[in-house]
């Protein structure tokens, strides 16, 4: 089985190119559905937020308020390592049990959404490729703006908070640029299926 990851930074098109390859056949382990899942109530990763965080974290039906606590640790550096030890191992293993479990199916190539892609990745989930869709900054800015209603100041603030494209660039074996139109990226996503022996053209 083939294990591709799908990499991307905030406002590049991670997610429409994950439902095209979606609507395509493959199955998609999205890391943002995993980091929902552990974190649902009587979780361990919830107990833990809640006995680190407090009650204010909470939304008033019980949830975790992903969108408070995200607000919390984007100004403070030491609540953002807290927030990570607690659920960055629960998310790679969670991770690695629905690999296995594609594995089991049998299912001859799995992509994984990691939005926050790192160099120990590859190793970690047994990768065989890494594809990184990619976008200028100021159209990921423009986007952020329109599509997430987000300031121009907080979304420039997201947007270098995160990996460049560069340092992103670097660690992919193919990049996809999305500088068009939804079919745009489509086409090119087809096109290095094809080229990467995924699917017959």
């Amino acid at each position: 089985m083939k294990r591709i990851a799908l990499a991307g930074g905030i406002g590049a098109g991670k997610s429409t190119a994950q439902s095209h390859l979606e609507q395509r056949g493959f199955p998609v382990i999205d890391a943002d559905d995993v980091a929902r899942a552990i974190v649902a109530p009587g979780k361990p990763a919830y107990v833990a937020l809640r006995d680190a965080f407090g009650d204010a974290i909470l939304a008033g039906d019980g949830t975790l308020d992903r969108a408070f606590l995200a607000e919390v640790v984007f100004h403070d550096a030491a609540a953002l390592a807290r927030l990570n030890a607690i659920t960055h191992p629960r998310v790679g293993e969670e991770i690695l049990a629905r690999l296995a479990a594609a594995e089991r199916d049998s299912e001859p190539v799995v992509f994984v959404a990691l939005p926050l892609f790192r160099p120990e990745h590859r190793a970690l989930f047994s990768l065989d490729g890494v594809w990184a869709i990619e976008v200028a900054p100021e159209v990921a800015l423009n986007r952020l703006v329109q599509s997430r209603h987000l300031s121009r100041e907080d979304a420039r603030s997201r947007l270098a908070a995160q990996m460049s494209n560069e340092e992103r660039r670097a660690l992919a074996d193919h990049v996809v640029i999305n500088d068009g139109t939804i079919e745009d990226l489509a086409a090119r996503l087809d096109e290095l299926l094809v080229t990467e022996g995924l699917v017959r053209g």
